[in-house]
């Protein structure tokens, strides 16, 4: 059966070693979500999620990470999962549709820090986490999700963070399908949190929620509570009661040659995924060009007909396809610290930049392979016009991130949120020792 099959690789997936590219993806992907988490406790999801779980007075040895605080494992785990996903830095997954370390890595640092996990069982939780949190999506077969009634956002993050939980605590087989078993009973999530203003839901639909709720079935499978056979393929199960065009093989296809890590995407800007291209497109077209305010008579996006409406003049900075574009032609960059100032949002000169843009709504683009592909026209007031059509995002598996772009994203994050020296906490992540988790930890503190 299939779920045996899924289950055999989820108890044996912590005992195998990783290749090595595989091992760097995860250690990429690491110190990127720990980036995210950092960044994030800067910002008003990070701030708010830190100081719900701080007035439940709980106790605890897990951290709180970006402090020296200790909460429970279940509280750290939800709080650094909101913190990850506290804006558009982290990292995505686009055939899985879903953000896999904002869930996955918090759950698993949650559990390692309670098991003493080395780091290399940590990276292996890690690889297992993207693996079958990508895979339980996949094989719900979704065509369209704008008319799905659930958030895949949400399911893949919990299923991901449940497996990579399980991995630290090491389950026995007979405990796997307890844990897989709640983990369905757990999946929930509905996708109008494309409504949320302040992005708080939203980290915690995709992030905290599935972090947490993850953390606790791998714990009920710990404590071997009993549950019913076959949670993911049986009467009434999760692909029976969720899937549009279910296809259970994708649960195993692939399963320790395939890892869906290597098939994640690291952000170079930190923006919306959708207007990651027209950054790119930008960004080629200022090395042929030089793009002022002064030059500009219009600027045309052609973008996806199907993603248009998640950016079109956004209330939020970072997911405001005008303001940014406006932005990176005022400033030659898109920082982050530029990307989250709200004040930015009504400077004359961002404003007058956006009043010379026009949006294309294309079909094409919507269909287009690889996906979120965009098409930037220039027109100079000298009647000269360039474009550029950016069909490769740049942090995707077709243009990945080098080991040097992470170095270079993690540095220049950082830099804009605290003063203090990460280098020790870059060179743990990328480095080929092995670390502890406390050293981890300590690594990521921001000075009081």
């Amino acid at each position: 059966m299939i779920e045996e099959k899924l289950y055999d690789y989820i108890c044996e997936a912590p005992k195998l070693e990783l290749p090595e590219d595989v091992d760097l993806r995860c250690r990429m992907h690491l110190l990127d979500t720990l980036v995210a988490i950092i960044s994030g406790i800067t910002l008003l999801p990070g701030r708010q999620a830190h100081n719900t779980v701080l007035a439940m007075r709980g106790k605890g040895d897990c951290s709180l990470l970006g402090t020296s605080k200790k909460v429970s494992a279940f509280e750290a785990a939800l709080a650094n999962g909101m913190a990850a996903h506290a804006d558009e830095t982290d990292d995505s997954h686009l055939e899985g549709r879903f953000h896999p370390g904002c869930a996955i890595i918090p759950a698993a640092i949650s559990a390692a820090e309670i098991g003493n996990v080395s780091s290399q069982g940590l990276l292996r939780s890690i690889a297992l986490g993207y693996d079958i949190g990508a895979r339980c999506n996949m094989a719900l077969g979704v065509r369209d999700a704008s008319k799905i009634k659930f958030s895949t956002h949400c399911v893949g993050g919990l299923f991901g963070a449940a497996a990579a939980a399980s991995a630290c605590f090491n389950l026995q087989r007979e405990q796997i399908n307890t844990m897989m078993s709640f983990t369905v009973q757990q999946a929930s999530g509905l996708p109008y949190w494309n409504r949320d203003p302040d992005h708080i839901e939203k980290a915690f639909v995709f992030g905290g929620k599935g972090a947490r709720d993850g953390l606790y079935s791998a714990f009920f499978g710990r404590m071997h509570l009993t549950s019913p056979q076959n949670p993911l393929t049986g009467e009434r199960g999760f692909l029976p009661c969720f899937a549009e065009q279910p296809d259970a093989s994708k649960l195993i296809d692939g399963l320790g040659e395939i890892f869906e890590i290597s098939n994640a995407s690291i952000k170079k800007w930190c923006v919306g995924s959708p207007i990651q291209s027209v950054l790119d497109a930008l960004e080629a077209l200022s090395k042929k060009q030089e793009i002022t305010i002064e030059t500009i008579e219009k600027i045309t996006l052609t973008m996806p007909s199907d993603r248009i409406h998640i950016v079109d003049d956004a209330s939020i900075p970072t997911i405001c396809l005008q303001h940014l574009v406006a932005l990176m032609v005022l400033r030659g960059d898109c920082t982050f610290a530029d990307a989250h100032d709200e004040k930015l949002m009504s400077h004359p000169a961002i404003l007058e930049i956006r009043n010379k843009i026009d949006i294309v709504k294309s079909d094409e683009l919507a269909r287009a392979k690889p996906e979120r592909q965009s098409i930037v026209a220039l027109r100079l007031k000298n009647d000269k016009e360039f474009y550029h059509h950016a069909k490769v995002v740049h942090g995707t598996p077709q243009r990945p991130m080098t080991i040097d772009d992470v170095a270079k994203k993690a540095t220049s994050v950082l830099g804009s949120v605290s003063d203090q020296d990460f280098s020790r906490l870059i060179d743990i992540c990328l480095g080929k020792n092995f670390f502890s988790m406390t050293e981890l930890v300590e690594s990521c503190c921001l000075v009081n």
